[in-house]
C-alpha cells in the first residue's frame, strides 16, 4: 500500500499544533497584561486639573484633615470635591494674588462651581458608597494610597474587582480605629488586626456576604 504522507508530515503537524497553541496563549496573556497595564488603567498618571492642587502640601505638610475639603465623605456615597468657597476660606488670606489660583478666585467671584477632573472613575455598573466604608473604619490611604506624598493626585493602583475582593474577603487588616480615619501615616499592628476582627464581627460585618454579587452590582 502506497504511503500517502511523507514521514515529515507528522513533525509538521505537531509543529503547527504547538505554534497554534502558543499563539492563542500569547494572545490571552498579552491581552490580560495589556488590560491590566498602567497604560490602560492610568495608574501613576495625574489628570489635568484647573488648579495644580498638592495633597503633599495641604494634607502632608500642613496636615489639613481630609474631611475639610471632602466634607460629605462620612454621610454620602460621594466624597465631594472642594468648592471654590472651601478654597477661598484660606486663600482669601494667603496667596491672594497667586496666578495659579486665578480659576478659584474667578469661580468664587462668579458664583459658579470649580470643575475638577476625577482621578478615580468607578464604572457605572459598580456601586460604591464612601460613607459605609468610612463608618466601618476604612481610612483614606487604604484606597487612595499615600495621598500625603502626592504633589499632584494620581491613582496609586488599579481599582480592579480582584483588589476590592481581597479586602471584602478579609477586611480586618484594612480597617482602623475610627479616630485614625484621616491619619495618613497610620499603620496596623498584629494586635490591632485581631481587635478589628472582633469589632467587625460584633458589628455584623460578615465576609461571607460581602463577596455576593449584589454587594457591588445593584
Amino acid at each position: 500500500m502506497a504511503q500517502v504522507f511523507k514521514p515529515s508530515a507528522d513533525v509538521w503537524l505537531r509543529a503547527i499544533l504547538v505554534t497554534a497553541a502558543l499563539t492563542v496563549a500569547s494572545i490571552v496573556v498579552g491581552g490580560w497584561v495589556y488590560l491590566h497595564s498602567d497604560w490602560v488603567t492610568d495608574v501613576g498618571e495625574a489628570p489635568w486639573q484647573p488648579v495644580p492642587f498638592s495633597h503633599r502640601h495641604h494634607a502632608g505638610e500642613m496636615e489639613i484633615d481630609c474631611r475639610y475639603c471632602h466634607y460629605t465623605v462620612e454621610q454620602s456615597a460621594q466624597a465631594t470635591l472642594p468648592t471654590a468657597e472651601t478654597c477661598m476660606t484660606c486663600h482669601s488670606k494667603v496667596w491672594t494674588e497667586a496666578d495659579m489660583l486665578r480659576p478659584v478666585r474667578e469661580a468664587y467671584a462668579e458664583g459658579r462651581p470649580l470643575v475638577w477632573n476625577r482621578v478615580v472613575n468607578v464604572p457605572d455598573y459598580v456601586y460604591f458608597n464612601h460613607a459605609i466604608h468610612v463608618d466601618k473604619g476604612v481610612g483614606c490611604t487604604t484606597c487612595h494610597g499615600p495621598i500625603q506624598e502626592m504633589a499632584l493626585t494620581y491613582e496609586s493602583h488599579s481599582y480592579s474587582m480582584a483588589w476590592c475582593l481581597d479586602c471584602h474577603r478579609d477586611p480586618a487588616p484594612f480597617v482602623r480605629p475610627r479616630d485614625a480615619l484621616t491619619d495618613l501615616r497610620w499603620k496596623p499592628t498584629k494586635d490591632q488586626i485581631a481587635a478589628n476582627r472582633r469589632r467587625l464581627h460584633a458589628e455584623g460585618v460578615t465576609p461571607e456576604t460581602m463577596t455576593d454579587c449584589y454587594t457591588c452590582h445593584r
